[in-house]
């Protein structure tokens, strides 16, 4: 039974620029701590992980969290798992710096007498991860841009 979009939570971020190009973001409704993202040299300073960085983490931790669950339900206990993102910038043809693609490495311990239910996993969870699917078949982005003045703000 597919679920009306109405039905579906919607998740909210709000980034507020500090200074320069570095951003407090908040996790909106929830306990998770605000955190810093800013771009690298040139640009910024490196005090957070960069656009490209978070994409990246959040495609690793959709599909080490797929794995881990049918791992999970399977009953294949995991001792340790980790994962490795690589990520290729590219430029595209009008030379704007683009993400060109990711390679993400998924190492999970598990002992040999379950191999079997590892493979099967391995067969399965992509196509759970949330991230990944919608990265790979593109999202549709709607963009604002509105500006303010200082005396809006008063």
């Amino acid at each position: 039974m597919k679920a009306d979009a109405s039905e579906l939570p919607t998740i909210t971020l709000t980034l507020e620029r500090r200074e320069d190009y570095e951003f407090v973001v908040r996790v909106d409704g929830t306990s998770v701590p605000d955190f810093i993202a800013d771009e690298g040299p040139p640009l910024g300073e490196n005090r957070g992980p960069s656009p490209e960085a978070l994409l990246g983490a959040a495609t690793a931790s959709c599909l080490s969290s797929s794995l881990l669950f049918c791992l999970n339900k399977a009953r294949v206990p995991v001792e340790k798992l980790t994962a490795r993102v690589g990520i290729t910038m590219v430029r595209n043809e009008r030379a704007r710096l683009r993400v060109g693609s990711m390679k993400i490495v998924i190492n999970a311990e598990v002992p040999d007498d379950r191999r079997d239910r590892f493979e099967r996993c391995r067969e399965l969870f992509e196509d759970y991860c949330v991230v990944t699917e919608s990265v790979r078949h593109g999202i549709p982005i709607e963009v604002e841009a509105t500006a303010s003045s200082d005396t809006e703000r008063r």
